[in-house]
């Protein structure tokens, strides 16, 4: 399946590299929620549970434990965006640890580079990782 984005189509891979990675986080964190509630539309058609685990996916707490699960399967490169994104200056919220939080953080940062580079198949083949094993989709 072919995507069409052709609103990326002005950003160079020199310009998403230059990019702050709280840049990349913002973007990433989108396409995050997105995919999220869109695998959730095969578990529940239910508003309220809808919302309610994708929350707690989408969540500082549950991206950090996510990163650690998928760790092991990312490249270096992959591996130095997220740090990158990890340790970028950012205030961690009331619901997770500052630990938890910058784990997101760079989670997120890997998500959106590997958007803005147009590096779909990856991006895809790390958000099944991600959810691979979560309850939630074992369910049914």
């Amino acid at each position: 399946m072919e995507t069409n984005l052709n609103f990326l189509s002005d950003i160079t891979p020199e310009e998403v590299q230059t990019l702050s990675p709280l840049v990349t986080a913002y973007i990433g964190d989108a396409y995050f929620h997105l995919y999220v509630r869109t695998r959730l539309l095969k578990v529940s058609h239910n508003i309220k549970k809808l919302h309610e685990h994708g929350a707690e996916i989408v969540s500082a707490v549950t991206q950090a434990k996510i990163y650690n699960d998928i760790e092991p399967f990312l490249t270096e490169d992959e591996q130095k965006i997220f740090r990158r994104g990890r340790n970028a200056k950012s205030h961690a919220p009331r619901a997770a640890t500052v630990a938890e939080y910058h784990a997101s953080t760079g989670f997120e940062a890997l998500l959106g580079e590997l958007f803005l580079r147009k590096n779909f198949s990856r991006l895809e083949e790390i958000c099944e990782l991600a959810l691979n094993g979560r309850e939630i989709f074992s369910e049914k």
